[in-house]
Parts: C-alpha cells; sequence; structure tokens
C-alpha cells in the first residue's frame, strides 16, 4: 500500500490532495505547522513549526512518496523577504528532498508554479514547459531555484523528482483573492471590468489533486517539468459571469478603460498544458463550471456556519 508524506495537509490544497489520496486507499501522513488545524479524517497528523528547522527523518519512515506543498505564497514585504522567501520555498525544500533521499523514498513531487515562467502572456502565447524560466519576483525566484536544487538532488541521488507549475488554484476553502472577488460577486457590486479583453488560465484544486497523485505513482511523470490547468481559458469579465452564475447571482460589470485597472487584472496569463496531458495520459476530471460549482458550496456553506 502505497504511503504518501503531504507538507502543508491542512491548507485548501493540501486538504484536496489528502482526501483524494485516502480515497485511492493511500496511507496519508500530514505534516503541518499547527497541532489543532484540522485535517481531513484518516490523515495521520505530524506537526512540522518551523520547515526551516524541521527533522524530517522519522516523519519519512516508510514512505513511498512526497508530495511538497508547504511554503510562502504571500507577499513579504520586509527587508530580508529574498532571504526569508529562499530560506522557506528553496532551502527547506532541498533539505526535505535530501532527507527523502536518505529515507529511501521514490517519489519527490514539489508544488512549483506558473510565475517560474512569468507573469503574463500575450492571448495567442501560451507559456510552455520547455519555455526559459522568467521569475520576476521574489516568490518566483525562490520556485525557480528550489527547482534547480531538486535537478540536482535526482541527478546526485537518484531520488525521482517532479515540478508542477500551476496558476491561480480555487476551489473549496480558497483564500486570497479569488475569494476576495467572490465576496465582490456576491455583494452585487457593479466592478469595473466590461472592457477587459484578456485569457487567463486556472485550475481547480481537485484537478491538481488528480495530477499531483499520479505524479506521485507515474514512472512517466520521474523528472519532468510540468504544467497544468483546467483545460478552458477564461477573460476577467468571464470568469466574474461564471462566478456569479455558481453562486446564483447575476454578474454586473461596467466598461471601465483597462489601462486604468491594475495589471493582474488585465493581463493575459495563458498555460499550454498539452505535453502533461499527453505525456501522462492525464485529462482534467473536473470543469471550470463544475470546479466553481464546489467552490461556491463551500462558500455558501461558510456564510450560512
Amino acid at each position: 500500500m502505497t504511503r504518501v508524506l503531504v507538507t502543508g495537509a491542512s491548507g485548501f490544497i493540501g486538504t484536496a490532495v489528502c482526501i483524494d489520496a485516502l480515497a485511492k486507499g493511500w496511507k496519508v501522513r500530514g505534516a503541518v505547522r499547527s497541532e489543532h488545524k484540522p485535517l481531513a479524517e484518516g490523515v495521520e497528523r505530524w506537526p512540522i513549526p518551523d520547515l526551516r528547522e524541521a527533522a524530517w527523518e522519522r516523519a519519512l519512515e516508510g514512505v513511498d512518496a512526497v508530495i511538497h506543498l508547504a511554503g510562502i505564497a504571500h507577499q513579504l514585504h520586509a527587508q530580508n523577504a529574498e532571504q526569508v522567501y529562499h530560506a522557506v520555498n528553496c532551502a527547506a525544500t532541498e533539505r526535505l528532498a535530501r532527507a527523502a533521499a536518505r529515507a529511501g523514498v521514490r517519489r519527490f513531487v514539489f508544488a512549483s508554479s506558473i510565475k517560474v515562467n512569468g507573469e503574463s502572456t500575450a492571448p495567442d502565447q501560451p507559456f510552455r514547459a520547455d519555455d526559459v524560466p522568467r521569475p520576476q519576483d521574489r516568490y518566483a525566484r525562490s520556485k525557480w531555484q528550489a527547482e534547480q536544487a531538486l535537478a540536482e538532488i535526482a541527478a546526485s541521488t537518484g531520488l525521482q523528482t517532479v515540478a508542477i507549475r500551476s496558476p491561480l488554484v480555487y476551489g473549496p476553502g480558497v483564500g486570497a483573492n479569488f475569494l476576495r472577488l467572490m465576496r465582490l460577486v456576491d455583494s452585487a457590486f457593479v466592478l469595473p471590468f466590461g472592457s477587459v479583453r484578456n485569457r487567463r488560465s486556472l485550475v481547480y484544486a481537485g484537478n491538481l489533486s488528480g495530477l499531483m497523485l499520479l505524479c506521485a505513482s507515474s514512472f512517466a511523470a520521474a523528472g519532468k517539468t510540468l504544467l497544468v490547468c483546467d483545460g478552458e481559458d477564461l477573460g476577467t469579465p468571464e470568469l466574474v459571469r461564471r462566478i456569479a452564475k455558481s453562486l446564483g447571482r447575476r454578474a454586473r460589470l461596467w466598461p471601465f478603460p483597462p489601462s486604468l485597472l491594475p495589471d493582474k487584472l488585465v493581463q493575459s496569463l495563458v498555460i499550454d498544458a498539452g505535453e502533461t496531458r499527453r505525456g501522462l495520459q492525464w485529462e482534467p476530471k473536473f470543469s471550470v463550471d463544475e470546479g466553481l460549482a464546489h467552490t461556491a458550496g463551500w462558500y455558501r456553506s461558510r456564510r450560512s456556519a
């Protein structure tokens, strides 16, 4: 029976991975910072208060694969931000991977970011896995440095590593900008996105989870850098309309000059995940509308709780 160690197991992506792994009959050990944060039922809790100081030897006993989700994704602005990103997202990842290699772990799946490729694309020029990396901020650089460190460890130890570069992830438990957008749509505010003409790739947590579990077990994934998305790219106005539909609301969009809006809301970021689909015979289990429906169900239950 496969045993997997999932770091960041209490996060919204980690929760999806744990639930799906348990459904496959796998044994799941969840590394989490807090001893009290809820975990999916059936997950063996393994407290790791600080990734930078973690001792992984016991946590890795009997483990076949590691899915490493833990890290810093939110923006840091302190003077030492670059060093903190590197310490948590790169150096701590390298330490875990080296410990995994010593423990005889077969596969190491790393949650990277499409930001390693860059911040935006033309609508008709998607990012591909073989693009020259162009990380432009501290977070993206730390993820790219971690990918490079994992490649070196794989070459020197035989640990089979996989890096998955994902775009914005949504699903039950989502926070940050996506949750803020859901709240705005739900509040029936008029949103100034009516004139935006862009395309963005997204990935539902259930689709990302499915790919991660496949990468933890498939021989074809070993040594790969993979891109992932739902397969349907949406402009910002269409995303608002789809969210509104999932919430039973009417989308209220107002034409406003895109040049006066933040770049993140008007730029395109499109992903070509064709190599992932062909190489692993993988297809997203959920459509965008299905993913949004599940996310809206969680959002409504959260509001009524």
